[in-house]
């Protein structure tokens, strides 16, 4: 970067040119970010159209709008014709809606056609994921005749180590790795190298659904399809990262009673934090007046027996804590596809095992620890001890059963998460505790 200020003091383009030419455009975006706009501006447009185009798709999301409105008519054209039409269409999804037809009248009729139509589909299925620059080769190619058409066409294309085969239809057949083709005789016909059994995906299916069939076969791209089977594009594994990550973001901000925010932490404002964490923390706490009332209406056992609410804390975070360690397994197995949920009866029994096995061992624990460390008296100590067990089987049921009913219900099994299931839980063993107590005491 300093080498990048001294040429632009001291006017050596030509010197900026060439440094510029022999970075790599991940790392050059990231020192463009570095710069105050004026530089940044000088250097993007010392720029060749192609790398400015790869420069441009890293470049934070913030500066986009700006460079668009920085540039000519002309450039932007010249820009998103370079960029492929994936990297094009989530720029300007970004966008505000003016600017967006502004760039949009600016490109040339193929791309601004290709443009409206990514535009139609639903924002996160994997037509919006795709591009369309991919190879494309029919069964009654050769190899030869394949190699050609890929040494012509394949500098404008996303990948071309996957080739796609179609029949005239373009209703997709069957699929051939470059390696396959190159190590096969120059007469050898496609249709007998390819794979016939290809993983495809719809256009309107989910981008999570997407992500793992990645996932589960391992790919690198994977071909979408429409309704007649006729193939539209392709998706690749760097775009699979994004959804990945992005998805993984959400349920992390579901699961601590956040409201998804796609914009990073640092570039969030304090009101925009504040209201996505307001709405669930006053949910939690309203839900919470539960327990007040529960405590309020055994108000009478509680002065008689004083000693009873020393324990209330204790059982209350066993409980939420037991119950935040089955719902975290849970929708971590839905999440990578281990747990589904034709599979509840089993779910649920293993769970509910785990939840004796593991509260007869905190309840002998416990009662070893209050029979020695206190004196509450034989009584008190069975009843906390007894509450324990079934609050933690409880908890550990609940946690399990919770977030497949929330799958079952088409909703995030992410929002039957820690802190919705710690305010359930903490209900239901004070109602425990106090049936428990009446018993025994």
């Amino acid at each position: 970067m300093p080498k990048l200020h001294d040429f632009l003091h001291k006017g050596s383009f030509s010197s900026l040119q060439a440094s510029l030419l022999e970075m790599n455009p991940v790392d050059l975006a990231q020192e463009l970010e570095q710069m105050d706009r004026g530089e940044m501006m000088m250097v993007f447009r010392l720029m060749p159209k192609d790398l400015a185009a790869a420069v441009f798709t890293y470049l934070d999301s913030s500066l986009h709008q700006h460079i668009v409105e920085s540039i000519t008519a002309h450039e932007i054209r010249e820009l998103i014709d370079e960029m492929f039409i994936d990297d094009a269409v989530d720029l300007l999804e970004e966008l505000p809606s003016n600017m967006v037809r502004a760039i949009i009248n600016n490109t040339s009729s193929g791309t601004r056609s290709l443009i409206n139509t990514f535009l139609k589909y639903p924002e996160n299925s994997a037509g919006s994921l795709m591009t369309v620059e991919f190879v494309g080769l029919f069964e009654d190619m050769s190899c030869k005749e394949a190699l050609d058409l890929i040494r012509h066409s394949g500098v404008d294309k996303e990948t071309i180590y996957t080739c796609y085969v179609t029949d005239k239809s373009r209703h997709l057949t069957g699929a051939v790795s470059l390696r396959r083709i190159l190590l096969s005789d120059n007469d050898c016909l496609i249709s007998e190298i390819m794979h016939s059994s290809v993983i495809s995906v719809h256009t309107s299916d989910d981008q999570e659904e997407v992500a793992q069939k990645f996932q589960l076969y391992d790919l690198l791209a994977m071909p979408v399809v429409d309704r007649e089977g006729r193939i539209v594009g392709i998706i690749t594994i760097d775009d699979i990262v994004d959804v990945i990550e992005a998805e993984n973001t959400e349920d992390m901000e579901l699961m601590a009673a956040l409201h998804p925010s796609e914009t990073e932490y640092m570039k969030t404002g304090v009101w925009e934090l504040s209201r996505n964490r307001i709405v669930w923390l006053t949910i939690l706490m309203i839900s919470a007046t539960f327990t007040s009332m529960i405590i309020g209406r055994y108000e009478d056992m509680l002065q008689k027996a004083v000693l009873l609410a020393a324990f209330i804390p204790m059982l209350m975070d066993t409980g939420g804590n037991c119950g935040s360690q089955a719902a975290t397994l849970i929708i971590r197995g839905m999440a990578v596809g281990e747990i589904h949920l034709q599979d509840w009866w089993k779910i649920v029994w293993k769970e509910l095992r785990v939840g004796c096995l593991v509260g007869l061992m905190l309840g002998a624990l416990n009662f070893a620890r209050v029979s020695i460390f206190a004196n509450n008296g034989f009584m008190v100590d069975l009843c906390v001890t007894i509450t324990l067990f079934l609050t933690v089987v409880l908890a550990k049921t609940m946690g399990c059963i919770l977030p497949l009913f929330a799958k079952f219900c088409k909703w995030d099994p992410a929002l039957m998460a820690s802190p919705l299931i710690t305010t359930i839980v903490d209900t239901f063993s004070l109602l425990i505790y106090f049936a428990v107590a009446q018993m025994l005491l």
